[in-house]
């Protein structure tokens, strides 16, 4: 089960503190509590609320079996958001954006199959036919596409949503996002603008506690959506066996008759020859 939302603990990894009151944008007004030595408060019970809202939202995402990318580059978000990522099987991306990334999705892919190509190079020794330099360019290229799309190898079609940390800083995926009508989950702080992301989830998105909070709130969710599809898989292939057994009993009850008639056939024949 998810865990349930304390604002306590919210209040405690410090998810109310917003940026300057200078640095304010209007659009976040609703979300704000107060204002305090020239910092603006988030109001956490409407964060609680949101929060809920968006896991609800990607737990039934998750049960139906498609892809949720997690976007952070920024420092103290990177490592973070790779680990709860990589906790629930989602994919995700920590180091510097990829034009196109989602515009330009085939030649991604492109790029994602290059490296399972000098993967099976090396298995199948191919590798060791090339010369010393030619290898050392293999291997810088094959390191180079590991590091920016390797936590990306296994999303074979678009994303069904976007999870970003700091929708400032990764604004060009939010672009590539609204053009291809992707639905954007984010944590959205009071410097920025939240009309521009679908799910809002209003909370401090510099502090490492912070974002550790809200993802392990948001991943929780994800955890149990994905457990929900194993369980009605499961179901499902229950009751395909019990209908295959009740459709096989009535079957082999009419092919019994059936497979004792030639021999009562041959028994006859041979009483009258």
């Amino acid at each position: 089960m998810a865990n349930k939302i304390d604002v306590k603990e919210l209040l405690e990894a410090g998810v109310h503190f917003g940026h300057m009151t200078r640095k304010w944008d209007p659009n976040m007004a609703p979300y704000i509590y107060m204002e305090r030595n020239g910092i603006h408060i988030i109001n956490l019970y409407k964060t609680a609320a949101k929060i809920e809202e968006a896991n609800e939202a990607m737990k039934k995402i998750a049960a139906s079996g498609r892809k949720i990318l997690f976007v952070a580059t920024k420092k103290q978000a990177k490592d973070i958001v790779s680990e709860k990522a990589l906790a629930c099987n989602m994919p995700y991306i920590t180091e510097r954006w990829p034009g196109g990334m989602l515009t330009n999705f085939v030649t991604i892919r492109k790029a994602v199959k290059k490296m399972a190509s000098i993967d099976r190079m090396k298995k199948d020794g191919t590798f060791m036919t090339l010369s010393k330099k030619e290898r050392l360019q293999v291997d810088r290229l094959r390191a180079k596409l590991e590091k920016n799309l390797g936590s990306i190898a296994d999303m074979s079609r678009l994303p069904a949503a976007l999870f970003v940390v700091d929708i400032k800083a990764e604004h060009i995926a939010i672009k590539e996002a609204q053009k291809l009508n992707i639905p954007v989950f984010a944590m959205v702080d009071t410097n920025s603008d939240p009309r521009e992301v679908d799910y809002v989830i209003p909370a401090n998105d510099d502090a490492s506690k912070s974002i550790d909070k809200i993802l392990t709130l948001v991943t929780d969710a994800v955890k149990d959506g994905l457990a929900n599809r194993t369980s009605d898989k499961e179901v499902d292939e229950t009751t395909e066996v019990e209908a295959v057994a009740e459709v096989a009993a009535p079957v082999a009850e009419v092919a019994a008759p059936v497979a004792e008639a030639p021999a009562v056939e041959a028994t006859e024949t041979k009483s009258e020859e």
